[in-house]
């Protein structure tokens, strides 16, 4: 039997890597573009006046938040896309009955969802490389924040796509809830420069504690504690799961 889990698992993670492949202009290519953008206007225009922030140059400080951020919206749209399409035209109701537990299906889409957002990742990454001396303090960090990036994010773009009952609803929480999150997560700012209560306001944003860990894998400083930081994504990968995993084990969302 865990032969034929493993097939499934490969097949669903295949089928969802192949999707996104297959419309690379669509998928690959706009965040390449928008990241570009990002670096003329705020690390070259806005960043030679800014000058230095955290003992290096702005463009510096803001590229591993930028990064990151590539890697947040795609893991989350890939998966909420995908799940909602086959929600939607009731592909999904074959793997429902298929005898496979439900945490290789939720494997599956999550996995395809890590591999965009990764991908995506090294993109932007060669595209920083343009603008900036990219420099690894902890190259191993900097992997295992990423991959758990892309696997918390991934996991709420399922969920969102469970409980979405239009395309438009996929977009709700990209729009109103993930890129607030994002822009208030000190991708273009340090925390110190914030009073205290707002730093306090902060650390109750998810995002800043993967943008912290990910700087200090790039630059080899935090404004948080890095061990505290890791330990919240590991515990927000974990609740998510065990909430997608409950939503899809009773059809929450699935059923007509």
């Amino acid at each position: 039997m865990n032969q034929l889990y493993l097939i499934a698992f490969k097949s669903i993670l295949t089928k969802e890597i192949n999707r996104f492949t297959r419309i690379w202009v669509q998928t690959l290519v706009p965040p390449a573009i928008t990241m570009t953008l990002y670096f003329l206007i705020f690390g070259n225009l806005v960043g030679s006046r800014i000058g230095q922030m955290g003992g290096v140059s702005y463009m510096e400080f803001i590229a591993p938040g930028l990064i990151m951020m590539s890697v947040i919206t795609n893991s989350f749209s890939n998966v909420a896309s995908s799940f909602y399409s086959a929600k939607f035209q009731r592909n999904l109701e074959e793997i429902m009955v298929a005898p496979v537990p439900h945490y290789v299906m939720i494997a599956g889409y999550v996995g395809g969802g890590v591999a965009r957002g990764l991908l995506v990742g090294c993109i932007v990454t060669l595209v920083a490389m343009f603008f900036v001396d990219i420099t690894l303090h902890h190259a191993g960090l900097v992997l295992l924040t990423a991959f758990l990036t892309s696997v918390l994010f991934a996991l709420g773009g399922l969920i969102n796509a469970v409980f979405a009952k239009s395309y438009d609803d996929i977009s709700i929480i990209p729009t109103f809830v993930l890129t607030p999150l994002t822009y208030l997560g000190g991708v273009f700012y340090s925390l110190s420069l914030l009073p205290d209560f707002w730093q306090g306001v902060s650390a109750l944003n998810p995002v800043v504690y993967v943008i912290n860990v990910f700087r200090y894998g790039f630059l080899g400083f935090a404004d948080m504690s890095v061990p505290l930081s890791i330990a919240i994504m590991l515990g927000f990968c974990g609740a998510l799961w065990f909430i997608a995993y409950y939503l899809i084990s009773r059809g929450i969302g699935l059923r007509s």
